[in-house]
């Protein structure tokens, strides 16, 4: 049978079994777009990432939301309820205690009223972003957009009075930047559960949170059907939730894409909720199609490489880079600093993001950097040290990373030998503590199949020497006709002995030479 929506809000209206909830829905159609996909793993897999995602090698996210207001880092809507922890000990300063004022009163904080989307796309165009991320909805439970099922607690309600999302794709596609929104809602309802707790000592020990409060239960749930220690033992990310709520979530994801009909959709995590997690790809796929002559160019980023490897998506991880070439298309999500922004933080500088860059462009992949805005909504000066630098290096260097394709190898030198720790985790806590790359780092890229760029990682002191180009190479290199420097143009000087390729660069290092340069390599 199909249940209409009447039908299944009566259901999760009643006080059913979650089993007989789940038999209910199990062979039901959840609505999505007409189009080639279904709500199923099966038919997800004859999805194939579009060229043009292959083709746009970098893009720039804005992590920004009420917990961008209180201006002290990520997860702060959670860990203000943890006692203990320096955002309560922070809030208890600032705020009062986590009883009395909640993150319900932080909300109306969030202003941004110095953001200015159209001047921020164009420095993020500058800088060379081939598409932009806008939040949708973070853990925090707040919808970035006009929301239909979460009327009290989304931007145009509440904060800012805008809807930011929409407003962040109108300046994104009026400068012909394909757009994207993040979702990190599947993991809300787990996640928030420490505003239902209590400070387990001093003097408002076993004092509830005001999560508990029934009238706020659409920001920080209703876990009256839950089990009375559910908040005590769930994890922040368990995707541990009822079946009625993952309707909800459903609901207001594809709200989301419904309204903005975005090119990406980005999960915090694998495809949730089984067949909940398959309706949300297939209807965004559907719509794409629909917008596009019949033809997919959406893209949809999960973290769990097992999602990945029949089409269905393009893997993305956070943090961290894959240590080889990857035969499809992939992404890492990565910030300069905090997710949120966190006021007197040291950002990543431009060398550290275009040495990500290249490696991460090397392997068949795009890098996908988050610039968090303050509650103002406008860049620090800092944060526009780092800006500028890529836009600098972008001016010069990016005819070898847009719409380029790795080579045989994706790198020589000392940052190739190293091993990467097999954690099991996509994170890797000790991504801002690598040292940079040097003159002795290449990585590699291709056009066509008559040029080869390599990119060099500092100014040498001496000529540079490419291994892998030498003639007695085992990777058989082509034999090369021409060698130049991207942003010099003349010819340079170039021999290609049996043990490396020597080239003789310009007397002048150019300005952005210290992150590093770019050699054109044209081949036979």
């Amino acid at each position: 049978m199909r249940l209409t929506r009447r039908q299944a809000l009566a259901i999760l209206g009643t006080a059913a079994p979650a089993l007989a909830l789940r038999r209910a829905f199990a062979d039901t159609p959840l609505p999505i777009a007409p189009g080639p996909f279904r709500g199923t793993k099966a038919s997800l897999q004859a999805y194939r990432t579009p060229q043009w995602f292959a083709d746009a090698k970098f893009g720039i996210w804005s992590h920004w939301g009420p917990q961008s207001a209180i201006e002290d880092g990520d997860w702060y809507a959670r860990n203000m309820y943890i006692q203990g922890s320096s955002q309560y000990n922070y809030h208890l300063k600032t705020y009062g205690h986590p009883s009395k004022v909640g993150y319900k009163d932080l909300i109306p904080q969030f202003k941004g009223d110095r953001w200015d989307p159209e001047h921020l796309m164009d420095l993020y165009v500058r800088a060379g972003a081939k598409y932009f991320f806008s939040m949708g909805v973070h853990h925090d439970n707040f919808d970035m957009w006009n929301s239909r099922y979460q009327p009290r607690w989304n931007a145009v309600a509440n904060g800012p009075k805008k809807d930011i999302v929409g407003l962040w794709k109108q300046a994104a596609r009026k400068r012909g930047l394909r757009f994207g929104v993040s979702e990190h809602l599947s993991n809300s309802f787990s996640w928030l559960a420490p505003s239902h707790l209590s400070d387990s000592t001093g003097p408002l020990a076993g004092v509830s949170y005001d999560g508990v409060l029934p009238a706020y239960a659409d920001l920080y749930h209703d876990y009256s059907r839950q089990p009375a220690d559910f908040a005590k033992t769930t994890d922040a990310m368990s995707r541990n939730a009822p079946d009625w709520w993952k309707l909800q979530y459903f609901n207001r994801i594809k709200d989301l894409v419904d309204q903005h009909q975005p090119d990406l959709l980005y999960t915090d995590g694998g495809i949730p909720f089984d067949q909940y997690g398959y309706s949300l790809v297939a209807n965004l796929y559907n719509i794409s199609a629909a917008r596009h002559g019949g033809k997919v160019e959406a893209v949809y980023n999960s973290k769990t490489a097992t999602d990945c490897t029949s089409g269905t998506c393009a893997l993305d991880r956070e943090r961290g880079v894959l240590d080889d070439i990857s035969p499809t298309p992939w992404q890492t999500d990565t910030c300069i600093g905090e997710w949120h922004y966190k006021r007197g933080i040291k950002y990543k500088s431009p060398k550290k993001v275009i040495d990500l860059l290249v490696d991460i462009v090397s392997k068949n992949g795009n890098l996908l950097l988050n610039f968090p805005l303050p509650n103002s909504g406008e860049l620090d000066a800092d944060e526009l040290v780092t800006l500028n630098g890529i836009t600098a290096w972008m001016a010069v260097n990016s005819e070898g990373i847009y719409a380029t394709r790795p080579w045989t190898i994706y790198g020589e030198g000392p940052s190739t030998k190293v091993v990467v720790p097999k954690n099991g985790k996509e994170f890797d806590p000790n991504e801002g503590k690598k040292p940079d790359l040097t003159a002795t780092d290449i990585r590699f890229t291709t056009k066509g199949p008559h040029t080869i760029y390599a990119f060099v990682q500092g100014w040498p002191d001496g000529p540079p020497l490419i291994n892998a180009l030498g003639t007695a190479s085992p990777h058989i290199p082509p034999k090369i006709t021409r060698v130049t420097m991207l942003g010099h143009g003349e010819n340079l000087k170039f021999n290609q002995e049996p043990a490396a390729l020597r080239v003789t660069l310009p007397t002048n290092a150019p300005p952005t030479a210290n992150s590093g340069i770019t050699l054109k390599i044209n081949t036979v």
